[in-house]
């Protein structure tokens, strides 16, 4: 899950507008998400027309100038040209009603003269301070590449010997609480775990909060060190029973796991929650089609675009030159898009511009990797417990092919130690839910099925009996 991040520069020209006052200060909120940013436009008047600054308090950002404000029978209009953000809204009784747009997506937000607060997000799951354990705020060192990384460590009680967990978490760049949408499922995970006798390490990605090091240019094998250099560290507390450390992966999380497992004697079991089981180019394909089915899109149009994607996987799959696997790309994209004469391109962007941001995406280093690498290596190779849980309406990384796959994996390799659970009606967050579709996400209150949370600890506890 991407952050969604606003970007604010540049001066402004404005053009002239009649009748009614626009001028002084304008909030609102924008919600994109789950997220909630507030933004607020300061408009002034002068002798060549209106000029106007911007603020996003929210990103500590203030007095950004605006490039261009026009305002003419009750319509409104603000353009910041270098982030590609454009506001356009219509001025009724006192207010504004309109839409905020940047690169290619649209979001209705409307601006008031009146002070704008957030909306508070019940989220009833989340623990409150004081704990009834004893938590530690801690760094440790990834010596293969030479990162420093921070996370926190929770302990059922302060003095004891307890068996541990280590949560890894999903694609993106995610703090120690694997924090999406509003939601923080590993805080709640580990207070569940905690409270129930398992001591559990989580920590912030790499380049993301306290922890150093560059996300962008990481691929999964290198979150994999992250892991394994958590592993080293838990071998030096004196509270942590050395025989019983386990990883719990969501998502991409749960392709890490079985990698470190694969390769450290250290780790005696692992949970994947939501952990793929087929071939990274295959699932996203599965993915998107699920999700574009699920949102009403027409067959014509997923096939369309299941064909595109799979030629671009293709051409990544028989790569292994960055530079001709980005002409290959842009070749490939400029033809189909001149051949597909309803394509339409997102709202202000270039056909270049467009090109060359497709290609950056797809080319890097992580969805190189990702597309190209097959679960299976790693799985046939785990000989410790797993188990594998998935929620029915997971879209993303849907149970029938991927639970499936990592039976049979497991299986065929020899490993009897596998348990697997599908829970009816949890979507990709293992949030009971409607439909499964993302955009459920940040709506839902419930942050972890406590079902799932029940079951998944239950397993846990067998293993370190």
């Amino acid at each position: 899950m991407k952050r969604v991040s606003i970007l604010l520069l540049t001066f402004l020209i404005s053009f002239h507008s009649f009748g009614q006052d626009i001028t002084g200060q304008w909030n609102g909120v924008l919600k994109v998400q789950g997220t909630q940013l507030r933004l607020v436009f300061h408009v002034a008047k002068t002798d060549i027309g209106y000029i106007s600054t911007m603020d996003s308090p929210d990103q500590g950002a203030n007095g950004i100038p605006v490039t261009n404000t026009t305002f003419e029978n009750s319509k409104i209009k603000f353009e910041v040209s270098n982030a590609r953000i454009e506001y356009n809204g219509e001025l009724k009784e006192n207010e504004i009603k309109g839409t905020f747009k940047q690169g290619g997506q649209e979001f209705p937000m409307n601006l008031s003269r009146k002070d704008i607060e957030k909306v508070v997000i019940n989220r009833p799951q989340e623990p409150i301070k004081p704990y009834p354990y004893y938590s530690e705020d801690i760094t440790f060192q990834n010596t293969i590449e030479n990162i420093s990384l921070a996370g926190t460590l929770t302990l059922p009680k302060k003095d004891g010997i307890f068996p541990v967990v280590i949560l890894i978490s999903g694609s993106g760049p995610q703090n120690r609480d694997e924090e999406i949408l509003g939601h923080k499922p590993f805080l709640v995970i580990a207070d569940y775990l905690t409270r129930n006798g398992i001591a559990v390490f989580r920590y912030d990605d790499r380049g993301v909060g306290q922890s150093k090091g560059d996300f962008k240019t990481a691929t999964s094998a290198d979150f994999a060190t992250d892991v394994l250099s958590a592993v080293d560290y838990l071998k030096t507390r004196n509270e942590i029973n050395k025989k019983k450390i386990g990883l719990i992966g969501h998502s991409e999380g749960g392709l890490i796991a079985p990698m470190v497992a694969s390769k450290s004697k250290d780790v005696s079991f692992i949970v994947l929650l939501a952990g793929p089981g087929i071939q990274g180019d295959k699932l996203l394909l599965l993915q998107q089609e699920l999700i574009a089915r699920a949102s009403g899109t027409s067959e014509a149009e997923i096939n369309k675009t299941i064909l595109t994607n799979s030629k671009l996987f293709e051409i990544v799959n028989n790569s292994e030159n960055d530079l001709k696997l980005k002409t290959a790309l842009t070749n490939e994209l400029n033809d189909l898009i001149s051949k597909d004469t309803t394509s339409k391109l997102p709202n202000g962007m270039t056909q270049e511009e467009f090109v060359t941001y497709q290609v950056n995406q797809i080319s890097s280093p992580w969805m190189q990797y990702f597309i190209k690498y097959d679960p299976a290596d790693a799985l046939r190779k785990v000989s410790c417990p797993v188990l594998a849980v998935n929620g029915e309406k997971d879209l993303q990384v849907p149970p029938k092919e991927n639970l499936t796959a990592i039976k049979n994996i497991l299986k065929n390799a020899g490993n009897k130690n596998l348990t697997t659970m599908e829970f009816p009606n949890l979507n990709h967050l293992f949030q009971e839910c409607q439909t499964g579709l993302p955009e459920e996400y940040a709506s839902i209150e419930q942050t972890f099925s406590p079902k799932a949370l029940e079951e998944i600890t239950k397993w846990l506890l067998t293993q370190n009996k």
